[in-house]
C-alpha cells in the first residue's frame, strides 16, 4: 500500500494519539448517546442523520459508508448500504438507477430527485468495500453496484426515459442536480475520477479520464484570485451562481479546500491548486479569529450573518495543508488538532468534514 503524508505526525503528535484521535472521534460520532450521529435501525439497516434538519441524506449517507470502510467496519457499512438501497433507491420513473437525495428517518421521500455528490460519494465506497471485503451477493456485490451508479450518471439519458446525466458531456462537469446546467464547485471529486477511470465499465473509463482533469482545471476557474474562495455554487465559467441565498463562500463550498487537500495526498497531478489553499489560509489568517467566521462573498466580503458550519471551516482549511505550501499551512493542522468535535443540533455537516479532514491529516484516508 502506498504511503500518504501524516501532517500530524510532523508537528510531532505521536502515532499511538493521533491513531487514539482518529478511534474515539469514530466512536462518539457512531455510539455516543448524545454526540452520535449514526442510528441503527433493526436487525440490518442504518442511516446517518443530519442533525440540522432531522433527515437522512444521500451525503451523509455515502459519507458514513467511506467512513466505514477506512474504518474497517463492514457491518456499518451495510447497514448504511442497505438503508440507501431500500429506502432511498428509485425503482422506477425519470431518476430510476438514482438515489433520492433526503429521507425521513423511518425511510419516507422527501424528494424524489438525486444530489450528485452522493452518488459520486456511493460509488467510490463501494469500490473500496470491493476491494476491501471482495464481493457478496446483491446488494452487497459492491463493485458491481459502483458500476451501476457511474453508469447511469454518465448514461442516464440513454438508460432511461425523461432521464437527465449528472455530468455534462460537452464539458465533463458535474452538475449540481441532473436538470441543472451549473455545477456545485464541492462536487468536483477529480481524485475520485482517476479511479473511476481505472475501475469504471471499460467504456466508460475515457469519460473518467476526462472529466479528471476538467474538474482540476474547473476548480483554477471558480476560485477567487485573491481569497481563493470557491462559490457555493457556480456557472459553467466559474462566476457565481445566486441560488438558496446571497452568500457566496457558504457550507459547501467550504469542502473545495479538503477535496484539494485529498487529491493533492492521493494524486499531486496539479500542485498548483495549492496555491488556492494557501489564499484561503491567508484570509482567514489575517482577517478573521478561529471559529468567528461569517458568510462571506467569494472576493472575502463579511456579510452579516454567521457561519453555519465553522468548525467545518477550520477542519477543511487543515486538511487543504495537504496541498498548501504557504505559511500558514501547519498551523491550520495545529489549530484542527486542538479543535473538538462540535455538539449540538448542527453537529452533523461539522463533524463529518472533521473526521474525514482528521483521515487525511493522519495520512488514513486510503485508496483500495
Amino acid at each position: 500500500m502506498s504511503t500518504y503524508p501524516n501532517l500530524f505526525h510532523e508537528l510531532g503528535i505521536p502515532q499511538e494519539e493521533i491513531d487514539k484521535k482518529i478511534k474515539d472521534t469514530f466512536e462518539t460520532m457512531f455510539f455516543d448517546p448524545e454526540e452520535r450521529i449514526y442510528f441503527e435501525m433493526g436487525d440490518n439497516m442504518g442511516y446517518m442523520l443530519d442533525t440540522g434538519n432531522l433527515d437522512a441524506r444521500t451525503e451523509g449517507m455515502s459519507y458514513g459508508m467511506m467512513m466505514a470502510v477506512q474504518m474497517d467496519r463492514k457491518d456499518i457499512f451495510d447497514r448504511l448500504w442497505l438503508f440507501s438501497k431500500t429506502f432511498m433507491y428509485q425503482k422506477s420513473g425519470k431518476y430510476k438507477g438514482y438515489f433520492a437525495w433526503s429521507v425521513a428517518p423511518n425511510g419516507t421521500k422527501n424528494a424524489e430527485g438525486p444530489a450528485p455528490d452522493g452518488e459520486e460519494y456511493y460509488a467510490m465506497a463501494l469500490f473500496f468495500a470491493s476491494e476491501r471485503w471482495g464481493d457478496g451477493e446483491p446488494p452487497f456485490d459492491y463493485g458491481v453496484q459502483a458500476r451501476e451508479i457511474l453508469r447511469h450518471c454518465i448514461h442516464q439519458a440513454e438508460l432511461v426515459e425523461g432521464g437527465q446525466p449528472m455530468w455534462d458531456s460537452s464539458n465533463y462537469y458535474i452538475k449540481f442536480v441532473p436538470e441543472a446546467n451549473f455545477t456545485d464547485p464541492s462536487y468536483h471529486l477529480p481524485h475520485f475520477y482517476e479511479l473511476f477511470a481505472e475501475r469504471a465499465y471499460p467504456e466508460d473509463r475515457e469519460f473518467w479520464r476526462k472529466a479528471a482533469e476538467a474538474s482540476r482545471e474547473y476548480l483554477h476557474l471558480c476560485c477567487h484570485p485573491v481569497t481563493g474562495m470557491a462559490p457555493e455554487y457556480a456557472e459553467y465559467d466559474g462566476t457565481p451562481k445566486r441560488l438558496f441565498r446571497d452568500a457566496q463562500f457558504y457550507s459547501d463550498a467550504y469542502r473545495v479546500a479538503m477535496n484539494i487537500g485529498l487529491d493533492a495526498a492521493w494524486f499531486n497531478k496539479d500542485e498548483s491548486l495549492g496555491e488556492i489553499v494557501d489564499k484561503l489560509q491567508a484570509f482567514f489568517s489575517e482577517n478573521t479569529n478561529l471559529l468567528e467566521y461569517n458568510a462571506y462573498m467569494i472576493d472575502g466580503t463579511p456579510l452579516d450573518e454567521p457561519a453555519l458550519h465553522p468548525y467545518a471551516i477550520v477542519a477543511t482549511n487543515a486538511a487543504g495543508s495537504l496541498a498548501a505550501k504557504g505559511k500558514y499551512r501547519m498551523e491550520w493542522v495545529k489549530n484542527f488538532w486542538d479543535l473538538p468535535l462540535r455538539k449540538g443540533n448542527r453537529r452533523y455537516y461539522d463533524n463529518c468534514l472533521y473526521f474525514f479532514s482528521l483521515l487525511m491529516l493522519a495520512g488514513k484516508y486510503v485508496i483500495y
